[in-house]
């Protein structure tokens, strides 16, 4: 057919390609006006405050008291909240619909699609679609090994604490955060790469940088306003991230190709016992794994040290500080971790662990009220979500709870704004006493419920916590032991969080002061 048939066969034709083309555009007009329509009935929180970007920098730098202002007032209902993000649109649901959409299926609320909003995993290429493997096996190899692995991460913990923070009988001043990252570096790294490599400063590099170079492009990322995926990859940051992952890649890569061809060897002596190996021996027997897959099983262990180094220093880096400032509290968990260590034969057993229930109150309350996010249960609505009051939330936004309105509500603490930390110790205690250990869960540290959100809810709950508290107890168990601690002169009271956004963190440029216990 020649150019001049080909334009008069089109033109024939031309009045069913336009009701065609006609029906479309109206068929996406209609569905536009009716998410518009539901997301404008949703009320915004904070207009009184001004336009949209006066809103903006009001959450920047008081998105506290704007969730909390929230959870007073749309306690039973959803509002929008303005973020610092204008890629997507948030809504803040009341704690009372977790149930319902905890039961939501994958297809329809998200947690995958927020992380990688949040993350910008677009441009910051993390290693996403390694997660659901990771989360799986971390809940069916990792959880279930504690109890035969415990005694293993006690010794690194007890050798990390010896290599860096020496602590002699006079007062030292110590940056316990910098410490705790390379100890919980340490300890996380013997359990997810093994003994040989998590004290390598090659490896201990990779795995603290290459979160805060994550961050710290997402932070670049989130200022672009205009035509973000044509400048997102010629910004700094990114260009340094991903150097950061090629200089790790040729460290792993070595490592990860040893260890794919033991996982192929039928002899079972002598091989790692670690989450590397666990890892990749699961997906050779599926056969999902192929020698060429260095590269993923590489990206796995950034991965781990994503979601694991940093979020445990944080929180025990917190709960340092607490104690520096409620140096009452000592020698009552002092004393505890001593009996519990002296019927276990001085080994951090789980039951041990299970035991020292007012060191899990101190911890649960110190991320009660110094919690990582405002937030949790963050998800992104794949479908339109009709709520049990007949609420409607639109497709594609991103949904989340106000975690620091549950953790401020007098209804639920009393005398929410005093820190307590024995809280959560006296009504577990008096559970336990009445219907057995069972009944007093609800009140531990790793609980999931809608009155504790610091590890999420529902199913995509944080599924490292049980090896996280482990670890944050022997740590923190072993410096009760060891050291006495306070903070350094002229410091009132506990140190102040950081916050910015929905982020609270500690701030990890303060000192304490550390010494030996006195004989």
């Amino acid at each position: 057919m020649g150019l001049e048939e080909a334009v008069e066969a089109l033109a024939d034709r031309w009045p069913l390609f336009a009701v065609g083309a006609a029906t479309l555009v109206g068929a996406s007009l209609v569905r536009h006006l009716y998410y518009l329509k539901v997301l404008y009935s949703i009320p915004v929180l904070g207009e009184e405050l001004g336009g949209k970007e006066k809103r903006r920098a009001a959450y920047l730098m008081g998105a506290r008291k704007l969730y909390l202002d929230g959870y007073k007032q749309f306690k039973d209902t959803v509002y929008r909240i303005t973020t610092t993000k204008d890629s997507h649109t948030t809504i803040v649901v009341s704690p009372k619909f977790l149930t319902e959409l905890q039961k939501l299926p994958d297809d329809v609320v998200s947690f995958q699609a927020a992380v990688n909003e949040t993350i910008e995993a677009k441009h910051t290429k993390l290693g996403t679609e390694s997660a659901h493997d990771v989360a799986r096996s971390v809940k069916s190899d990792l959880t279930p090994a504690l109890v035969r692995l415990n005694p293993t991460i006690a010794e690194e913990v007890n050798e990390a604490m010896d290599l860096e923070l020496p602590i002699g009988a006079d007062w030292t001043e110590i940056n316990i955060n910098k410490a705790l990252l390379r100890i919980v570096g340490m300890v996380s790294g013997r359990i997810f790469i093994g003994p040989e490599l998590c004290r390598e400063e090659e490896y201990l590099d990779a795995s603290i940088n290459y979160t805060i170079d994550v961050m710290t492009a997402v932070r670049e990322i989130n200022t672009l306003r205009w035509f973000r995926d044509l400048r997102a990859p010629y910004l700094p940051s990114v260009k340094k991230l991903k150097g950061r992952v090629k200089q790790a890649l040729n460290f792993l890569q070595p490592v990860v190709q040893k260890r794919m061809a033991m996982a192929r060897d039928d002899v079972k002596t002598d091989r790692p016992d670690d989450m590397l190996q666990w890892f990749m021996e699961g997906k050779l027997k599926k056969g999902a794994a192929k020698a060429e897959d260095v590269d993923y099983f590489a990206r796995v262990q950034l991965g781990l040290s994503f979601a694991a180094i940093h979020t445990t220093t944080l929180t025990t880096t917190n709960a340092f500080y607490s104690l520096a400032a409620t140096p009452e509290i000592v020698p009552e968990l002092r004393a505890e971790i001593r009996e519990v260590l002296a019927e276990s034969g001085g080994l951090f057993t789980s039951a041990a662990l299970q035991k020292m229930k007012k060191l899990d109150s101190f911890l649960r309350e110190t991320s009660r009220l110094y919690p990582p996010s405002h937030t949790s249960f963050q998800r992104k609505a794949l479908k339109n979500i009709t709520l049990s009051n007949g609420q409607v939330i639109p497709a594609g936004v991103l949904i989340e709870v106000a975690a620091v309105g549950v953790n401020h509500d007098p209804a639920i603490h009393a005398d929410d704004a005093t820190f307590d930390p024995l809280r959560f110790y006296r009504p577990r205690s008096e559970a336990e006493a009445e219907s057995g250990a069972a009944a007093g869960a609800a009140n531990q540290f790793v609980s999931v419920n809608q009155a504790h959100l610091t590890f999420g809810y529902g199913r995509h709950a944080c599924p490292g916590r049980f090896f996280a508290a482990n670890e944050i107890k022997m740590i923190m168990a072993n410096a009760l032991l060891r050291y006495d601690v306070r903070n350094v002169d002229g410091v009132e009271g506990r140190i102040p969080n950081l916050e910015f956004g929905n982020i609270n963190v500690p701030d990890g440029s303060k000192s304490l002061l550390f010494r030996k216990v006195p004989l």
